[in-house]
């Protein structure tokens, strides 16, 4: 069984997403330390939380994409449903 590796599509939009997240959690530590509101600071939290999770199905989604091609051509998907489950309900 071959491992799952994200395309360069994939790749480029996971990094991207997680390189802005990276700023955004600069911010809040910024936010913290400067001593903001509670509100503005869990709000920019829930964004980078929901940030994070958009990446993490982003990289599921091009898992599935890849199991469902390889089923289609005849071969053996890299994963099965069940390692593809857990790896969506880890995420949820």
């Amino acid at each position: 069984m071959a491992p799952i590796t994200m395309d360069d599509v994939c790749r480029r939009e996971v990094v991207t997403r997680l390189k802005r997240v990276q700023g955004q959690v600069a911010g809040i530590v910024s936010m913290i330390e400067e001593g903001r509101d509670c509100g503005e600071v869990v709000t920019q939290l829930a964004a980078v939380s929901r940030a994070l999770d958009r990446a993490g199905f982003k990289v599921v989604a091009n898992g599935l994409q890849q199991c469902a091609s390889a089923e289609g051509r005849g071969e053996k998907p890299p994963m099965s449903a069940e390692q593809l489950e857990k790896l969506f309900l880890a995420l949820a």
